[in-house]
C-alpha cells in the first residue's frame, strides 16, 4: 500500500490553505452558523451535527490531524482502484486529484480508465486531456482549477510538485 509523500502532503496542505476558524467555502467568508458549505482546517467540510465541535475553532496541530485523517478516503481509492504500477509522484498526484473531486468521481472518471489501460476508449484523446477537464465549479470553468489540474498534471508527468 502507498501512502502520498512529504513532499505531496505539504503541497496539498499548501492549496488548501489552513483555516483555523470556519468559513463558507463557497464564498470564502468566515461564517459564525453552520452552511452547507462550512469549511475548517485545510479543506475539511463540516457536517452540521459536527458543527459544534468547530464552530468555535481548532489548533493548527488539530488541523493537521483532521487533514491526515481526511487524506485516508483518498488514499485508500488510489491503491484500490489504481490497478497499474505507479511513481511516487505520480500516486501523489492522483491523491491531490482525488482530494479535489471526490472519491466517488475518481471512480467513474476516464482518468483512471486511462491510468489502468492507456489504451481505454474514453472520450478524451488521452490521459492528459482527461485530467485537465476537470476544470469547472458548479457547471462553469474555473481558472483556478484549470492550474491546478495543470500543476497536478506536472507532478504525474514531471514529478514537479509547485503551486500556482
Amino acid at each position: 500500500m502507498m501512502t502520498i509523500s512529504d513532499e505531496g502532503t505539504k503541497l496539498l496542505q499548501s492549496i488548501e490553505k489552513l483555516a483555523l476558524t470556519p468559513y463558507d467555502d463557497q464564498t470564502g467568508q468566515p461564517t459564525s452558523c453552520w452552511v452547507k458549505g462550512a469549511t475548517i482546517g485545510y479543506g475539511h467540510l463540516i457536517c452540521q451535527a459536527d458543527w459544534p465541535i468547530y464552530q468555535a475553532g481548532i489548533t493548527e496541530e488539530a488541523a493537521d490531524r483532521l487533514f491526515l485523517d481526511d487524506l485516508k478516503p483518498f488514499i485508500r481509492a488510489i491503491n484500490t482502484r489504481v490497478t497499474s504500477k505507479m511513481e511516487q509522484h505520480e500516486f501523489d498526484a492522483l491523491v491531490i486529484l482525488t482530494f479535489n473531486i471526490g472519491t466517488g468521481n475518481f471512480a467513474s472518471s476516464s482518468v483512471l480508465k486511462l491510468v489502468n489501460d492507456p489504451n481505454a476508449h474514453t472520450a478524451y484523446p488521452d490521459l492528459e486531456a482527461a485530467w485537465k477537464a476537470w476544470n469547472k465549479s458548479q457547471g462553469k470553468v474555473s481558472n483556478g482549477l484549470i492550474h491546478r489540474r495543470a500543476a497536478e498534471w506536472d507532478i504525474y508527468c514531471r514529478c514537479s510538485y509547485h503551486t500556482w
